[in-house]
């Protein structure tokens, strides 16, 4: 390209040293483009207004005499043409970034800006060993990036990577695993692909079939791309997804080989389609005639419409006057300015770039603010600067700028193949990646878009070596194995994990405790003794049926109060005892339901001072069945010193002192309900915390004490030779009630949670019922079916001693 020159001949006019058998129909349209935007630019008066941009297009086969080409680009005499002066000011090419890497480092002694319109390479980014190089194609990095978010959308985390020699596949190849593995993504095999080794085509086809993944990135030029599957069709692989590089992704000529099992449902990033006015009509009516010294057109042309500018016998003879219309290939393909586009906006970016270096106000340039600058004294180093500023927008509404990598931004096309019936192949666009939005935009799916999936599969195929842990497990690393095939372990008692893939379990808090699945904790169920549970029922009913019977025995004693047996057991007492024998079986109610700061004082106080007083009214019997025999010896005066009054006031003071040490045990150390989460994991025990342990065995030891006392006197007196003498029915009583009590200690100590107040309970309960039926049955047996034996003469009659 050259400055402040007319347009010059397009230079088709010779093939290069060495023959190219094969002719590229893409190069070829990558030339006319820029041919036609040349021209277009020199007819825009706005863009460098008074400069006419010249051009040499210089065509090579082979990296050697591409090199050759740059070289004599670079090196071509200065020709003065109407007082022009040709400069080479920007170098386009290579489509290859291997040769593009080449070529760079020719320019970079000379400082002249390359422009490349297909070189990928992210190696290419590098300002330092590659200062001049500009694209506008998006390099490798994008594409790679593009197709780590695309394998993370769709959950693909275990993948397998063919690729081809050559800085494209092999440097993007490096940096897919790389980005892969930050993002999660693992490789399962990365192999190359040579076309001339057999041993590494095996090593694939053997790979591909006893692989787990189902999703292949298949990272390879072209070429390399149409002998890869022109070779695997007739191995029968099946099952995989296969994902395109940029490269060959939209190049439908390569279903045309019966792969439609193969290539059906293919996906990739293709460079986005674009629509350039006037450039289809530009291609398409090229003829020989416009060339007639271009030997490489006319070779073109024969491979096009197959025919000849010789005489042959085999093949019809061209006119140069076939429509190009008529014909389906990449040049002729009207519809497809991908690549394309970007030699349009190459060329445009450094139009542009001369024309900012050109500006002048005022003796300055208004941009820079530097001296202004003649156009027949612009240097390429200029040029390579003023590269940085460019900022436009074409008229296809494509926004060209160049970040400080040299690199435009990327945007790419998802694409997917969808074969027809008769054996062609739809290429649809799904969906869009735009580097530039924010993360949660870059990747936008068509909300309409039909996919057809690859390997025969109707549906998103998963591709994982392990499935996601799910919750209620964690994820644990396999030192053996890589990152994706990790193990799920479940997680330990007590821990719960509420998410896919959790790396930790979670300890539930204190009061709850996880579900089955072990995914959420739940509030652990209450556990107290309550009178809707069987337990709690039958006790409550116990409790009623004790009360019933001392309320029946005391209207029994009421009814009879005048009978011999009523008076002869002290009635006072008898009806005291029976009135704390009721509150004794009421009180195992208070043990029964939910434990409040109420209901735990209650129950331990009312429970030791209606015992103290129940124990105090037996044992002022005991005292007076003693005193009544003492009473009757010679000379004893026994009974005034205890008397009625004397028996109110031993039971008002041994209860008083029971209700002195409850009262010191709740104004110290009260009981309290108390939510006990150390006996059971999985449930919670409502129960009353004693407060002080020392208030409740001191409670249970006074009672205890006054039993024994009770016991011992009752069990000197029962062989007392009287009828009335009760003595021997307080003794099996008070006998009863310490083997109860005694038996209640370590049941109590060792029962856990509601069992606890359970055996509480049924000590009371037993212990009453003792009291109620040793004392008070036997009378009211008596009373009822045996009157005859209610009477003083009875009551007053001798009987022999007899023993115990």
């Amino acid at each position: 390209m050259s400055s402040n020159s007319r347009l010059r001949n397009n230079g088709y006019h010779s093939l290069p040293s060495t023959y190219c058998k094969r002719l590229n129909n893409r190069e070829l349209k990558i030339a006319r483009t820029l041919i036609f935007t040349v021209e277009e630019i020199n007819r825009d008066t706005s863009l460098l207004p008074g400069v006419t941009l010249g051009y040499r297009v210089y065509n090579g086969c082979g990296s050697a005499n591409l090199i050759r080409a740059a070289t004599e680009a670079i090196n071509g005499e200065e020709s003065k043409e109407q007082g022009c002066i040709s400069k080479i000011q920007a170098l386009f090419g290579h489509s290859s970034s291997g040769i593009s890497q080449d070529i760079n480092r020719i320019l970079r002694p000379f400082s002249i800006l390359q422009m490349s319109h297909l070189s990928t390479c992210a190696c290419l980014s590098d300002k330092k060993s590659y200062p001049t190089f500009f694209r506008t194609v998006p390099s490798d990095k994008f594409q790679v990036d593009a197709l780590v978010y695309f394998m993370k959308y769709y959950d693909w985390r275990w993948v397998g990577i063919i690729y081809s020699a050559g800085s494209y596949s092999e440097k993007g190849t490096e940096e897919f695993a790389k980005k892969a593995a930050k993002e999660g993504i693992c490789v399962e095999y990365r192999l190359r692909f040579a076309r001339s080794s057999k041993r590494h085509f095996t090593e694939i086809v053997e790979a591909l079939r006893g692989s787990s993944s189902n999703v292949v990135l298949l990272f390879l030029s072209l070429t390399y791309t149409k002998d890869f599957l022109a070779k695997i069709e007739e191995k029968n692989i099946t099952g995989k997804q296969w994902i395109g590089s940029e490269s060959w992704i939209t190049k439908a000529d390569i279903a045309l080989l019966k792969r439609k099992g193969i290539v059906q449902g293919a996906l990739g990033f293709a460079l986005p389609r674009a629509s350039i006015p006037g450039l289809a009509e530009f291609l398409l009516n090229l003829k020989p005639s416009d060339e007639p010294h271009s030997t490489i057109l006319k070779a073109f042309w024969e491979k096009f419409f197959d025919c000849s500018f010789s005489y042959s016998n085999t093949t019809n003879m061209c006119d140069g006057t076939e429509d190009l219309r008529t014909i389906s290939n990449d040049y002729a393909n009207e519809t497809d300015f991908r690549v394309v586009n970007h030699i349009y906006k190459a060329v445009y970016s450094v139009a542009h770039a001369i024309h900012l270096l050109l500006q002048c106000k005022n003796g300055s340039n208004p941009i820079t603010g530097k001296e202004c600058i003649n156009k027949k004294d612009v240097q390429s180093k200029q040029v390579v600067e003023h590269m940085k500023l460019v900022n436009f927008t074409t008229s296809s509404g494509d926004n060209v700028f160049f970040d400080e990598n040299g690199d435009s931004g990327a945007k790419y096309d998802l694409v997917n193949w969808q074969m027809k019936d008769d054996g062609s192949v739809k290429i649809v666009n799904i969906a869009q990646y735009d580097s530039s939005l924010p993360e949660s935009l870059k990747f936008n799916v068509k909300t309409d878009a039909q996919i057809t999936w690859g390997g025969n599969y109707n549906k998103v195929p998963r591709s994982v070596c392990r499935e996601p842990c799910p919750p209620g497990t964690r994820k644990a690393v396999n030192k053996n194995k890589p990152v994706c095939c990790f193990d799920c372990l479940e997680c330990p008692e007590g821990m719960i994990s509420n998410s896919t893939d959790s790396p930790d379990c979670l300890i539930c808090p204190p009061e709850f405790w996880p579900n089955e699945r072990k995914d959420r904790c739940l509030q652990k169920p209450t556990e107290y003794l309550s009178h809707k549970e069987l337990m709690g029922t039958l006790l409550t009913i116990f409790s009623c049926v004790g009360v019933f019977l001392s309320l029946l025995t005391s209207i029994i004693f009421m009814t009879h109060k005048e009978t011999p047996i009523v008076k002869a057991n002290n009635s006072e007492l008898s009806f005291l005892l029976l009135f704390s024998l009721k509150l004794c079986f009421l009180c195992s109610l208070t043990f029964i339901g939910r434990p409040s700061e109420w209901s735990c004082m209650l129950r331990h106080t009312a429970f030791g001072i209606t015992f103290v007083l129940c124990i105090s009214c037996v044992l002022g019997k005991t005292i007076v069945v003693l005193m009544a025999f003492r009473a009757t010896l010679p000379g004893s005066n026994m009974m005034k010193w205890f008397g009625p009054v004397q028996q109110r006031l031993s039971v008002l003071g041994f209860t008083l002192i029971q209700v002195l040490i409850c009262i010191i045990w709740l104004c110290t150390k009260p009981p309290f309900p108390k939510k006990n989460m150390q006996y059971y994991k999985e449930r919670i025990i409502l129960e009353c915390a004693l407060g002080s342990p020392i208030g409740f065995w001191a409670v249970l030891g006074y009672i205890g004490l006054l039993a024994l006392l009770c016991f011992v006197l009752a069990f000197l007196a029962r062989k007392l030779p009287d009828n009335f003498n009760e003595a021997k029915l307080i003794t099996f009583s008070m006998l009863i009630f310490c083997a109860v009590w005694i038996a209640f200690i370590p049941a109590y100590v060792s029962s856990p949670g509601k069992f606890t107040v359970a055996v509480e309970i049924f000590a009371i309960l037993a212990s009453s019922f003792g009291l109620l039926i040793c004392i008070f049955v036997p009378k009211c047996y008596i009373i009822i079916f045996k009157p005859e034996r209610n009477s003083k003469k009875h009551m007053m009659a001798k009987i022999p001693p007899k023993t115990l």
